[in-house]
């Protein structure tokens, strides 16, 4: 069975985007990052070839200095590639914010938080889900 393949993602890379994701006021706050959501508008998504999903990412001084908010965002850009990526529903943008508690956070607490939040705001791909539930636990198929 072959790998599956890497989805692609686009990123947000002007402040009126990130803007236009926190004006949606969906987010949803966990220990290790904070998620926040907005579904695509066409009138403000007109490109066709722009990928279903696209990300930002933010790290304030609150997280530390320069050395601790880069860290968190190469860990909150390595759990993106893992979790959100293959498992996000399309048509959606979000903002990662990177919390004080990001850069101490084991990486695997830090990929579940993720996953929490991508659930609680109900943008988790359902049919991979459904796969999941339906795979035997022995992972034998």
């Amino acid at each position: 069975m072959a790998p599956p393949a890497k989805a692609k993602v686009g990123r947000l890379t002007r402040r009126p985007q990130f803007l236009a994701v926190a004006g949606a006021r969906r987010k949803w706050a966990t220990p290790g990052l904070i998620l926040q959501a907005r579904a695509h508008d066409d009138r403000q998504h007109p490109n066709p070839g722009e990928p279903p999903v696209r990300i930002g990412l933010t790290a304030s001084k609150k997280v530390g200095g320069a050395v601790e908010r880069n860290r968190a965002r190469r860990r909150l850009r390595a759990a993106l590639a893992e979790v959100l990526a293959p498992n996000a529903a399309p048509g959606h943008d979000f903002v990662l914010v990177a919390r004080s508690e990001t850069v101490r956070r084991p990486y695997a607490a830090l990929k579940a938080d993720l996953k929490q939040a991508l659930k609680k705001l109900r943008v988790w791909r359902e049919e991979r889900a459904a796969a999941e539930s339906a795979r035997p636990a022995d992972g034998t198929a």
